[in-house]
């Protein structure tokens, strides 16, 4: 899905003109920015996903600068030997400032500018710990690599020699430390990768996933260090063009189901509360096998509402979820209410459980649900 990538920075850039101040404050920071007026902003020069192409891989885990935006998504749901839950988001963001820039001699110098989301949902002490990072592709502080592997903001990174990355993030005495695995093949969301989210030419991502990838490692949670086993989902995304102007924002499902399959949906929410034609899905076979939805594949029932006492903001907060051609009936419940991130931008992502029907037999899972664009 469109990520918060252009969000936050265009209104770093309309707002202050890309002044960067280093070393720079922990302060929080508060989001000014509407989603709809951010991603409808287009900028010219860049490129833009116009058709499928072939994905060539290590080089497209990389960076495409000459694209405006893109980003890394890790999201996962963790345990620990006796069954604790730990949620996880790590995601990193780049966005190019410019479509080209004149040589400088400084080293400072970068038309790149990168930004990361670290947050840890603590289940059993119903605590939701989220933080943020800023910084330019400059001087080895933040940037990305294809081979091998890294995309980093100054601390955080995500990495790998190999096909299995490791995650490591840390803001106090809060931490990730995490290797994961590719055990499925890629999946090429929309039209074999490109994924259209309007009528316009362009205005549509590159995406693909990595939708279940065992995890092990080690989470800390203040005074306490865990070891931890689960899974992770991974979902990678470049484009230039900003969503449709009638676009209010999205929600985003991403579920792993016991029976082995995964499903993606996001839904695309109007102006006028209605959902957008050009909202779609995945559907992953166990075994790999790809099935795509449309909007009308796909029923959305929100079930209950919550307001957060910190923004004000009411959210979707549990829903029934059904793709009638699979049998799939399933009833989504957030692990936390609060998993509200404020950090440089505001929206809700967080670990949810899973439970309903494939056909006539019980079903459970777990995912992430992603909320944007409520209350602007």
């Amino acid at each position: 899905m469109n990520r918060l990538a252009a969000v936050v920075v265009i209104g770093v850039v309309a707002a202050a003109g890309i002044v960067l101040v280093w070393p720079r404050p922990r302060a929080p920071i508060q989001a000014t920015v509407a989603v709809r007026e951010a991603l409808a902003d287009e900028r010219t020069g860049f490129a833009r996903a116009l058709s499928p192409r072939p994905l060539n891989f290590p080089a497209d885990h990389g960076p495409h600068p000459d694209f405006r935006t893109e980003w890394w998504y890790y999201t996962g749901n963790l345990q620990t030997a006796d069954g604790r839950h730990v949620g996880f988001q790590l995601t990193f963001f780049r966005v190019a400032l410019a479509p080209s820039a004149e040589p400088r001699a400084s080293a400072w110098a970068t038309r790149q500018l990168y930004f990361a989301h670290f947050a840890v949902t603590d289940t059993a002490h119903n605590r939701f710990h989220a933080f943020s990072r800023t910084a330019r592709g400059a001087l080895g502080v933040a940037g990305a690599e294809a081979a091998p592997f890294r995309v980093w903001v100054e601390g955080w990174s995500a990495e790998a020699a190999g096909a299995s990355p490791r995650l490591r993030a840390s803001e106090g005495d809060i931490a990730l430390d995490l290797e994961l695995a590719a055990t499925k093949p890629v999946v090429l969301q929309g039209e074999r990768g490109l994924s259209r989210k309007g009528p316009e030419p362009g205005n549509a991502s590159i995406y693909y996933s990595f939708t279940r990838m065992p995890a092990r490692g080690v989470v800390r949670l203040g005074a306490e260090t865990l070891a931890v086993t689960g899974e992770a989902w991974m979902d990678r995304e470049w484009s230039t063009s900003g969503l449709g102007a009638d676009v209010q924002g999205w929600d985003w499902f991403a579920l792993q189901l016991a029976d082995g399959r995964e499903l993606m949906i996001y839904l695309l929410r109007r102006r006028d509360g209605s959902l957008d034609r050009f909202s779609a899905g995945t559907l992953v076979g166990a075994d790999g096998a790809t099935r795509p939805l449309a909007l009308d594949d796909v029923r959305v029932e929100t079930l209950a509402h919550w307001t957060s006492p910190h923004s004000g903001v009411r959210y979707p907060a549990r829903w029934r979820l059904s793709v009638p051609s699979a049998e799939l009936r399933l009833e989504i419940q957030p692990r936390l209410a609060d998993q509200e991130l404020r950090v440089n931008t505001r929206y809700w992502e967080g670990a949810v459980s899973v439970t309903g029907t494939a056909g006539a037999w019980s079903m459970k899972g777990h995912g992430y649900v992603e909320l944007v664009g409520y209350g602007e």
